[in-house]
């Protein structure tokens, strides 16, 4: 029953409860568009258990809490009553807000978790969609029904067509819809300067980032270099950073994203996953600037295509996945692979790979490392050592800044380690050496390791490993057609017997921190 404003007259009890989560910090969410400040309170949460479920990366609880926080006194500024807790759990935060404002009804918008989306729904609260994805989780079941197998490019071109963003009619603009092909230029010398001449939008700190720790427990398990203003925390923040990449790193975005280059850490990726996953940017804002560079000239249609691909087809194309998959899918193992997280991933031990080496100094100064990185580098080793999925997931969720349940769950058991049998990706996206020295300028030639042999103690541990993967899993994999080569050319092996003496050793080296 709405029971309006505390019929004592008491202005601090009888409002309506708007419940805002962490990664929904937009004043134009579904739950807050069009509230009259008046006659709302808002409620958010730092949640202790949130904080302690596992070891995050410093630069990720910055992020989420300052963010929150800025975003609380936007909200205040704006006219309304806010009520910012530190709570054990969200449960408990939900329980003394409503012991001390006795709202009228608590609002929420759908949290981008299932389990924040099971939570709310247990505690009775209201829930509105989630309209900070272009396509709603439900829209995407639609399309997917009756299908025996959807891809993400048959979501990709759909949504094109439903959006009109790069489109001339019923077709493609320049013709094709995806321009991948033209982005996986190998790096040049050039290729590192020339990003380095267009660094990062850097914030100076303020009193929110030397306040932190008031909001923190003390017995928090955190790695990683600390706070240095790389990634936004407030709206205007994440504008800046918008403008940055579309007037001035996006027309160089295109030929060269997959390339990767020993400490250049960002290259000419965007840096903004982490303002979208905080609601801190619309995905609709960020493709409308990207279109909008092409239309107006400033950047080529290769570069604009893989960006709104990136945005417009993986990232709404995840989520769908991940909100009507089965309750299971973030256990799936359909490999079997049962090895630990290896200890160079954590710090824990060092390890003379160059490309893994460099790719886990991005994660621990930035808490980031470029998508090539993630799929090709990371998951890739894991794939080829037999790494548990969940493992795996665990720590790119604690490690990433951008990583969210709804990100890391698809990505992982998905795309990076094939988990889910092929209902993401149509084949296991794993390679030898040959493939990083391809990508890479400087990763393979300086290595201790020689990316063109399997065998001995001088082999690539990729290479050693793609070919017992490969043999390893037959069973399951050798009657995919899109690795029907690979299997081909495994057979023609002659020294097959000691590429599998010499993947054990390497896989015990990786697991114990020598390797």
């Amino acid at each position: 029953m709405d029971r309006g404003r505390d019929p004592d007259g008491d202005p601090d009890r009888g409002l309506t409860t708007v419940w805002v989560w962490g990664d929904q910090l937009d004043l134009r969410s579904a739950h807050l568009r069009g509230r009259d400040p008046g006659s709302t309170r808002v409620l958010m949460v730092v949640s202790e258990r949130k904080l302690g479920e596992r070891r995050w990366h410093r630069q990720k609880v910055h992020l989420v809490v300052t963010a929150m926080r800025r975003f609380a006194d936007r909200l205040t500024e704006e006219g309304f009553a806010v009520d910012l807790r530190r709570a054990p759990s969200m449960r408990a935060g939900l329980a003394a807000h409503v012991d001390a404002f006795d709202p009228s009804e608590v609002v929420a918008m759908e949290p981008a978790s299932r389990t924040g989306t099971s939570t709310l729904e247990g505690l009775g609260v209201r829930l509105v969609d989630n309209d900070h994805f272009l396509c709603h989780w439900s829209e995407f079941a639609t399309f997917r029904a009756g299908r025996g197998r959807t891809t993400m490019e048959d979501f990709y071109r759909w949504r094109r067509r439903s959006t009109g963003w790069l489109m001339e009619g019923e077709e493609p603009v320049g013709g094709r819809w995806n321009l991948d092909a033209d982005n996986r230029e190998p790096p040049d010398a050039a290729l590192a300067p020339t990003a380095a001449a267009d660094p990062p939008v850097i914030d100076a700190p303020d009193g929110f980032d030397a306040s932190l720790d008031d909001w923190l427990p003390e017995d928090l398990r955190l790695f990683g270099d600390g706070h240095d203003g790389t990634w936004a925390t407030s709206r205007e923040g994440a504008l800046a950073r918008l403008e940055r990449f579309t007037t001035r790193v996006l027309p160089r975005f295109g030929d060269h994203q997959d390339a990767m280059v020993t400490g250049a850490w960002h290259l000419n990726h965007s840096l903004l996953s982490h303002a979208l996953n905080l609601g801190l940017l619309h995905p609709r804002e960020v493709i409308e600037a990207a279109v909008a560079a092409h239309t107006d000239g400033r950047a080529p249609l290769n570069a604009v295509e893989g960006f709104v691909r990136q945005v417009l087809g993986w990232r709404e194309f995840l989520w769908g996945v991940y909100r009507t998959a089965d309750a299971g899918y973030a256990q799936r193992n359909a490999l079997d692979a049962q090895e630990p997280l290896p200890p160079a991933f954590t710090g824990a031990a060092p390890t003379a790979m160059r490309c893994v080496d460099d790719s886990i100094t991005s994660v621990r100064q930035h808490a980031y490392a470029h998508h090539i990185q993630r799929l090709m580098v990371l998951a890739n080793l894991a794939t080829l050592a037999g790494v548990r999925p969940d493992a795996m997931t665990d720590w790119m969720h604690g490690s990433f800044i951008d990583a969210y349940d709804w990100v890391m769950v698809p990505n992982v058991i998905g795309m990076g380690t094939f988990a889910d049998g092929g209902e993401v990706a149509t084949k296991p996206y794993v390679s030898g050496g040959a493939y990083i020295d391809r990508m890479s300028l400087d990763y393979c030639r300086p290595c201790r390791y020689d990316r063109t042999k399997r065998t001995g103690e001088d082999a690539c541990p990729f290479t050693t490993l793609y070919w017992d993967f490969l043999d390893r899993n037959r069973a399951t994999l050798g009657a995919n057609h899109r690795i029907g080569r690979a299997y081909a050319n495994l057979d023609r092996l002659s020294d097959l017997d000691e590429v599998r003496t010499r993947a054990a050793q390497v896989r015990s080296m990786l697991s114990d921190g020598t390797l």
